[in-house]
């Protein structure tokens, strides 16, 4: 899968003393007494992954420093996909499915590529569903457009078509996932899921 393999920040004690504007002693009795998450080096001494340095932040309401903003902005969290698909019959069939399963989410349709590059540059949905197969700009071509915008945030994109000849090409475009159609949308779900999880993982 694309972009997993970012890496993240572990903290010493004394670089968490220094973003709390503590010692070094009193970071180190948070960890020692359970306040702050941490694991032992081999060698004795503490470290704190990213997301349990914010937890500890955020819970605390103490300030954060940029660097933790954008590992905050990196974590992805689905509130609004965009389905690519010029059959609309299927197109609705997945809207309506991931409404169920998902109510809280905001989904738009596409049913060519141009109208999906205008609502992803709008929008801006986490997760887009495209089949590779489109009229205008086909799916391939869009998925490398996405992943070459600097100024697109990075979504989950998982190609679909009712070829499975078709995923060699959507992948090496930056397709995180691959669906051969027609799928009930259970599955469809179960890959979201994992997705998610598996970017938000952090890396030990």
């Amino acid at each position: 899968m694309a972009r997993t393999d970012k890496k993240i920040r572990i903290f010493s004690a004394l670089e968490v003393a220094n973003i709390c504007g503590v010692v070094n002693q009193t970071a180190i009795n948070w960890i020692k007494n359970g306040y702050l998450k941490a694991f032992q080096t081999p060698g004795g001494q503490y470290r704190v992954y990213s997301e349990d340095l914010i937890n500890f932040l955020q819970d605390r309401g103490m300030r954060m420093p940029d660097e933790l903003h954008k590992i905050l902005e990196d974590q992805l969290a689905i509130d609004t996909v965009l389905i690519v698909d010029d059959e609309q019959d299927l197109n609705t069939t997945i809207k309506k499915g991931l409404e169920v399963l998902n109510p809280d989410w905001t989904i738009f349709q596409a049913f060519d590529g141009f109208e999906a590059g205008k609502l992803s540059v709008g929008n801006k949905p986490n997760l887009i569903i495209l089949d590779v197969e489109l009229p205008g700009v086909d799916g391939v071509r869009l998925c490398k457009s996405l992943r070459e915008d600097s100024g697109t945030p990075s979504p989950l994109i998982i190609g679909i078509s009712g070829k499975k000849t078709n995923e060699v090409a959507i992948m090496e475009a930056g397709a995180d996932a691959f669906l051969v159609k027609p799928f009930d949308v259970q599955s469809l779900s179960a890959v979201i899921e994992g997705l998610v999880e598996q970017r938000n993982a952090p890396r030990r």
